[in-house]
């Protein structure tokens, strides 16, 4: 590929879901002691890089999530899950930055993961797949940017599990962020959510059609189980006024209960849709996988068990966003992070956006959170060194 296929990615006859090689000269290790040579990374880029190469963000997905940040699904056809975050004008302003989101490594849209075929057998991994970290997958973002041409990333973005990645970027690359905004995330998964996964999991694995992960080979899916996964997920997702406000107890498309095991309620009938909709676009096994990378997660661990040793000595600016009704990852798990980062003499700021919409807000129409990302991303690029933007930045379609 060359410098201006990598580099002009706004050029209209370049598709924006591009796909590399990474690790044919130097072997990925992952932290299970795995080896991989070779990783497929799909990835997605706005904007263009300027001349200094200083104003590249790198936009982490969630757990469900993927590299289409602004682009219409493949399968779904619905637009990027933050397209209305993403153009000329906008917060993630494509006139002043260069946009880069990929797949992460384990997940199945188009990144190597435990769908793809391992070149030793010429089958798909399933579980012979290794186990990965949040560690593995910045990782393959590191060789990614390097790959770019990028030295050092104007800002790191992401929220939930993309802004675990987020706080593991500015541990293992400290030097390599100016700016870093973990959003709904925590610098550890809790035993609540490590339980929720393995709920999520063991509904998968219970599926006669997951045949011990090898399913592809049977041409079967596990689509129940990993339907009852999602519904399970998605209630973490959401708050009990944003479900009473949507829902409440109204019944679907009747006018009496049924005395039976129907979908008598709305939110029956919406978790049914969200499951069913989910196995049309993710793997099961990539939900295994990552889904234990987050449990794996302890970022305080991985420096002698004290957080604020991860980020010792960071020149990183950061801002930290939490959601009050969010209780999947509740401000405390920011504050956390915050402390240590204070600790640490670090440049941090931090808000708690008062919201009832529970721990997808930062999906959602949120104008406090919109300004605050602005405000941060505005005065980072003004000791970066960026140009200030020009006319009124917009927000929505």
């Amino acid at each position: 590929m060359s410098a201006e296929e990598t580099l002009s990615p706004s050029d209209p006859t370049l598709p924006p879901d591009r796909r590399v090689e990474l690790g044919l000269d130097r072997p990925i290790r992952l932290d299970c002691g795995v080896e991989l040579g070779s990783v497929t990374v799909a990835y997605s880029t706005y904007g263009h890089l300027n001349a200094d190469r200083s104003n590249a963000i790198l936009i982490c997905h969630a757990l469900t999530g993927d590299h289409y940040v602004a682009d219409p699904h493949p399968i779904t056809g619905k637009p990027g899950w933050w397209a209305d975050l993403v153009g000329p004008g906008r917060l993630l302003d494509t006139d002043r930055y260069f946009l880069i989101c990929s797949n992460v490594l384990g997940s199945c849209m188009g990144t190597t993961g435990p769908a793809e075929i391992d070149p030793a057998t010429g089958r798909p991994w399933g579980l012979s797949f290794p186990v990965i970290t949040i560690g593995d997958m910045v990782e393959v973002q590191a060789r990614l940017i390097d790959h770019l041409g990028i030295d050092q990333l104007f800002c790191v973005i992401g929220g939930s599990m993309g802004g675990m990645q987020v706080l593991e970027w500015a541990h293992s690359y400290p030097d390599r962020v100016f700016a870093a905004v973990p959003i709904a995330t925590a610098a550890r998964h809790s035993a609540q959510n490590i339980a929720f996964n393995e709920v999520g999991r063991q509904a998968i694995m219970a599926d006669p059609d997951w045949c011990d992960g090898d399913y592809q080979s049977h041409g079967l899916r596990p689509k129940r189980g990993l339907a009852v996964a999602r519904m399970a997920a998605h209630i973490t997702y959401l708050s009990e006024p944003a479900l009473h406000q949507k829902f409440g107890r109204n019944l679907q498309n009747r006018d009496r209960i049924t005395y039976g095991f129907d979908a008598d309620f709305q939110v029956e009938s919406y978790l049914r849709h969200q499951g069913s909709t989910f196995v049309d676009r993710f793997d099961a096994n990539s939900y295994l996988f990552i889904t234990r990378a987050m449990d794996y997660f302890d970022l305080a661990a991985e420096s002698g068990g004290v957080l604020a040793n991860a980020f010792r000595g960071t020149r990183t600016r950061f801002c930290v966003v939490s959601f009050s009704s969010d209780w999947l990852f509740p401000t405390p798990e920011s504050r956390a992070v915050v402390h240590a980062l204070n600790a640490v003499a670090a440049n941090v700021s931090f808000v708690e956006i008062l919201s009832d919409k529970g721990h997808d807000a930062f999906l959602l129409d949120e104008p406090e959170f919109h300004a605050t990302l602005a405000g941060f991303l505005d005065g980072a690029a003004a000791h970066r060194g960026l140009p200030p933007p020009t006319g009124q930045r917009r927000y929505g379609r």
